[in-house]
């Protein structure tokens, strides 16, 4: 993983110890999930894939360098694939992993 290593010391920063936060490989990079619920993800392929309230996909695609992801041809509501411009430093990543942990945070834990 490389290629996103300043990303996810930057997402390790911002959830700091008072989460339960795991980490798991996955897609190509690094995945932070919450009580067993995927948060968001340092893409192997540059960027951050990130969990999203459904019903704010919209929105929060529109922001800048953010899109709807798409998985396996299919436009995924509830997850948002913002490019590495976009999550340059804890200014820019800051709001995406808050909003993100305070969705995923109103899911049931999986264990």
């Amino acid at each position: 993983m490389p290629a996103c290593s300043e990303l996810v010391n930057l997402l390790r920063e911002l959830t700091g110890a008072g989460e339960a936060i795991t980490e798991k490989a996955m897609f190509g990079g690094l995945a932070f999930l919450l009580d067993g619920n995927l948060a968001f993800a340092a893409s192997g392929q540059g960027g951050l894939l990130v969990r999203v309230d459904p019903e704010l996909t919209d929105a929060h695609a529109a922001r800048p360098h953010a899109s709807i992801a798409v998985m396996r041809g299919r436009p995924m509501r509830g997850w948002v694939r913002v490019a590495a411009e976009g999550v340059r430093g804890k200014r820019q990543l800051r709001p995406w992993v808050h909003e993100s942990l305070a969705y995923v945070r109103t899911l049931p834990p999986k264990r």
